[in-house]
């Protein structure tokens, strides 16, 4: 099914099952009525920090408003990934596995373009980011500090905070994140 389609269905779902209208989504989300409401029909291709606010609001991970029924076995090839892009194209990611009420972690790929950034705002309370560079240097901003990685660095890191994903090298920057919600 069609992203928009699935985001569009949970998200009316999730708001429904809270007694929210969509008045009070998004006076807790920060995102305005009308938009929501074209989400909500399936109108709209909300970008990640749009997703992020909705998520946020409703104090769920990321990807439970992407949520689908999974097999018993998964696999997802390259070419399934779904590509999402930040507030420019500059920033892709792709999800390989999203928490479900059984597994409470997301998995991405992500693909930085040379000398760009993007600022993710904070995950919901006590998550935690786990990062791991294939390729290239990341400069990753946190209120918490900088940090600095390079080939085959992991990081992991409180992301309920602000954090700034930065390419300043003159080559593509691919890492792994995957995002934990503790019960």
């Amino acid at each position: 099914m069609e992203l928009g389609k699935v985001i569009a269905i949970n998200l009316k779902q999730l708001r429904t099952e809270r007694n929210l209208t969509l008045g009070q989504l998004s006076k807790i989300s920060g995102i305005s009525k009308a938009m929501l409401s074209d989400i909500e029909k399936g109108n709209s291709n909300p970008t990640i920090n749009t997703i992020w606010k909705i998520a946020n609001g409703l104090n769920v991970p990321y990807t439970r408003l992407m949520d689908e029924i999974e097999k018993e076995a998964t696999v997802i090839r390259r070419s399934e990934a779904v590509m999402q892009t930040g507030e420019t194209e500059h920033y892709r990611v792709y999800c390989y596995f999203r928490s479900t009420p059984l597994r409470n972690f997301e998995l991405f790929y992500v693909e930085l373009d040379p000398h760009s950034a993007n600022v993710t705002i904070g995950h919901c309370e006590k998550s935690q980011e786990y990062i791991y560079i294939i390729q290239g240097q990341l400069l990753l901003q946190t209120e918490a500090g900088d940090y600095e990685l390079g080939e085959g660095d992991s990081l992991m890191f409180d992301s309920s905070i602000k954090h700034t994903y930065i390419n300043e090298r003159d080559n593509l920057l691919t890492f792994i994140v995957v995002n934990y919600y503790p019960n």
